[in-house]
């Protein structure tokens, strides 16, 4: 019984270190994209915006995964913890490298481009994004296991 509390408390550290790193992909998604990011889905309910976020919030999960499954936890609790948050910041660190790349690579500002929702459709520009994304993930996961 004892295993499984601790085994709980484990998932629940790691479970941490993930949302910590999910809001520092939220926090550079916000400083790449124009306007206040929060204030763009929730409140102007701009759907090139949301495509972005839930893209980029499966993409962290998706590193968040592979930087867990890859972590130097039989070294112990600590340093998996610790291994866990360097792959994961390392994984958003490419994600937004790339976006920025991208961004200087395509017509107009990435961002703002991909905020330009015509006909309550978001602008394709937000889809190749969010594939970029994703693809970044499954290289960086690919890259830690």
């Amino acid at each position: 019984m004892t295993e499984i509390f601790q085994s709980a408390g484990q998932a629940l550290l790691y479970g941490a270190v993930g949302l910590a790193v999910m809001a520092v992909g939220f926090v550079a998604l916000d400083l790449v994209t124009p306007g206040k990011l929060f204030h763009v889905v929730w409140t102007d309910r701009n759907r090139g915006a949301a495509v972005l976020l839930g893209s980029q919030s499966l993409a962290v999960g998706l590193v968040i995964m592979e930087a867990i499954q890859a972590s130097e936890s039989e070294e112990g609790l600590g340093q998996g913890l610790f291994s866990t948050l360097l792959y994961g910041l390392a994984g958003v660190l490419v994600m937004t490298v790339v976006g920025i790349v991208i961004g200087l690579l395509t017509p107009g500002q990435m961002g703002a481009v991909c905020l330009d929702d015509r006909d309550d459709r978001p602008h394709p520009a937000a889809w190749v994004q969010a594939g970029m994304y994703l693809g970044t993930a499954f290289m960086v996961g690919a890259a830690l296991s």
